[in-house]
């Protein structure tokens, strides 16, 4: 039986990865900011489950709730830092307090339980850290370009910790989905800016529009997502990535394509820059 320490828990990934888990007959501490939701969905969970209050952007709750997760089940398996949210604007359009809240959860959120959570993993020697990021921290077009940073962010925060904690036996990966069928494009869970400007209104206005039209026709189905998540939690040598969705495996090669492209295009110019070989 393995422990998860799992954070956003109150709906999407977060929900039924609590579900799966309990029904697998782990521990489970499903954190949220508001918990009371999350406990009732679970009520006869049991002594499996533990549920805490938790805003991943506050440094003290969440040392709190990894000291209540070990004094409760003795220690942490799997950690998925899974709490978010994503803006959707022209970067001129967000505004500085919208941009320092989202990545206080995206970002801050992602180091402050990571930071707590280490200490335990190292003592024991073994666990897994799961950042949850997004199609959108492999690229990003117009009107995404605040949501992206934070899962840029979130990217190369797992490739470092991966080369700093393999030596320590714990593995990190970081799973990257396109777009799933869950209410991440709902009405009611999108954030956009307070303000919006006519002269994006081809650009950003028309992603806008794109994303209104995808809600409920996602490709993603959510629970193979979860189970896909559940294995790469259990593989003896998981890797670093994990896209999940056939979009998000095409952006990433589209990616790579162009990345390589200008690498070979520039290699005369770039080469040029090194200091005279004597």
């Amino acid at each position: 039986m393995s422990t998860w320490f799992i954070t956003g828990t109150s709906r999407g990934f977060g929900r039924l990865l609590v579900a799966a888990a309990l029904e697998a007959g782990e521990n489970v501490v499903a954190t949220a900011r508001r918990p009371e939701g999350v406990a009732g969905a679970f009520s006869d969970a049991g002594d499996r489950l533990s549920v805490q209050a938790l805003d991943v952007g506050d440094e003290e709750q969440a040392a709190s709730a990894v000291e209540n997760a070990v004094r409760r089940f003795g220690g942490v398996d799997v950690v998925v830092n899974n709490a978010g949210y994503g803006v959707f604007g022209a970067i001129e359009e967000v505004s500085d307090a919208e941009v320092r809240s989202i990545f206080d959860a995206n970002v801050f959120g992602v180091l402050n339980v990571t930071r707590a959570v280490l200490p335990t993993l190292r003592a024991q020697g073994s666990g897994h850290i799961v950042n949850i990021g997004s199609s959108a921290g492999i690229a990003v077009g117009a009107g995404r370009g605040i949501y992206g940073a934070t899962k840029f962010a979130v990217e190369a925060i797992s490739e470092a910790l991966r080369a700093e904690l393999a030596p320590l036996g714990i593995k990190v990966s970081v799973v990257e989905p396109g777009s799933f069928r869950t209410d991440f494009l709902a009405h009611h869970e999108q954030r956009r800016p307070r303000t919006s400007d006519d002269a994006y209104t081809e650009t950003v206005g028309a992603l806008q529009h794109a994303i209104d039209g995808l809600e409920g026709k996602q490709p993603g189905d959510p629970g193979k997502a979860v189970a896909a998540i559940r294995a790469l939690a259990a593989a003896d040598d998981p890797p670093l990535r994990l896209p999940l969705g056939s979009d998000s495996v095409a952006l990433m090669a589209q990616k790579a394509a162009s990345l390589a492209e200008t690498a070979e295009a520039e290699r005369t110019r770039a080469a040029a820059t090194d200091f005279a070989r004597i």
